[in-house]
């Protein structure tokens, strides 16, 4: 039921007593019926008059509870694994903080947290003018890491953009006071390791906590208007050495060969020396134990000797010599040795060229004769 139907006490939710004004409420007597019940829980009055001062009590006290909560929780902070801390109260440098939770005192200290451990990459790039007043472009990379967090945010406004300025500064200066030929081919590393060290020495005063890891020379080339006749040239240079290696490659081949060659050589005419010196002692021994039987019977050694030597000297021959006593010697040919002879050996008289010489100095009656003759009657 509506709360204006006939027979009700008119109770007007706004106040209006009789229920004869139907208009809007009094916003007046709105906001001091609100005011009063707020008035109350603070320590006020109540709209009845009655003071407030339990529901005021426990107001202050949940305040108070909950600000301490979130004070003590709004302090807690975590610093990472590859992070160092750096802690200021009231803007004021008070010391380092290792990784993991920690709390600090809000609105009073604040943490800066710092990477000390990942390896940063700093490029620096640009034409510069090099010694002999050519313009080449180098391209070269630094990696660095932090070394100390505290001269790294408090030495200068900006340590990377100071790293940033000092890479550039070293670089145009090395390649300033040096040759482009050095820059483009053979000098690179020595372009690299001047530029590191440059670098170091300008960062050094200014105490930036950092430390060069590492610099890398990646691209150093012409402008690209005479970039064709650059690349021709260092063509050039680069046949340049791969011939000098080619011939110092094919010296060092060569000259081990030629040492065994010589060492080879040497060997075998010692050998040969040892052969004949040998050999010649042989012959010595052997005509010391000749002597001894040719004194005692010297017609049977001479007879014994002659056939010894007729035996080696006709023993590769195909021909046949029958000496006939009180006549002319005679010459046997056998042919089917000589044709056998020829067929199993095509290539004799090329690989045996003293084979034939018995042969073409057949002995005639009269040297047989006088041969004979002078072995019987004991004449040497």
């Amino acid at each position: 039921m509506a709360w204006n139907e006939p027979g009700k006490d008119d109770k007007d939710p706004w106040k209006n007593k009789g229920g004869k004004n139907q208009g809007p409420p009094d916003l007046d007597d709105l906001f001091k019926d609100l005011g009063n019940k707020f008035g109350g829980i603070f320590g006020g009055k109540s709209s009845g008059g009655k003071p407030g001062k339990n529901f005021s009590s426990i107001g202050i006290s949940l305040a108070v509870i909950v600000a301490v909560l979130v004070y003590v929780f709004s302090g807690f902070y975590t610093i990472k694994e590859a992070e160092q801390g750096i802690v200021l109260r009231f803007g004021q440098y008070t010391g380092n903080v290792e990784p993991g939770l920690r709390w600090k005192w809000t609105f009073v200290d604040r943490v800066i947290p710092v990477d000390i451990q990942t390896t940063r990459n700093l490029p620096a790039s640009g034409f510069m003018l090099t010694q002999d007043e050519n313009v080449v472009r180098v391209e070269m990379q630094i990696q660095y890491r932090v070394v100390n967090a505290r001269n790294y945010v408090f030495s200068v406004t900006n340590a990377d953009d100071s790293l940033s300025q000092s890479l550039d500064s070293a670089l145009r200066y090395v390649v300033g006071h040096s040759k482009m030929d050095d820059v483009l081919t053979s000098g690179r590393e020595i372009v690299r390791q001047s530029v590191w060290t440059e670098l170091e020495s300008i960062i050094e005063p200014y105490n930036l906590g950092l430390i060069i890891v590492d610099v890398n020379f990646k691209d150093a080339r012409p402008p690209e208007e005479v970039k064709d006749a650059f690349d021709d040239a260092i063509s050039a240079q680069e046949d340049e050495v791969r011939y000098l290696r080619e011939a110092e490659a094919y010296a060092r081949g060569i000259e081990p060969i030629a040492r065994g060659r010589v060492k080879r050589m040497e060997q075998e005419a010692l050998a040969y020396k040892e052969q004949i010196v040998l050999d010649a002692e042989g012959d010595v021994a052997k005509f010391n134990k000749l002597l001894p039987e040719y004194q005692a019977a010297p017609i049977v050694t001479r007879e014994r000797m002659y056939l010894a030597t007729m035996e080696k000297v006709y023993a590769n021959t195909s021909k046949v010599m029958v000496d006939v006593d009180g006549g002319n010697n005679m010459m046997y040919l056998p042919l089917d040795k000589i044709i056998q002879q020829q067929s199993t050996q095509p290539n004799s008289a090329t690989s045996q060229p003293n084979t034939q010489q018995p042969v073409t100095r057949s002995p005639s009656t009269t040297t047989n004769s006088n041969r004979a003759d002078r072995f019987n009657s004991g004449r040497n």
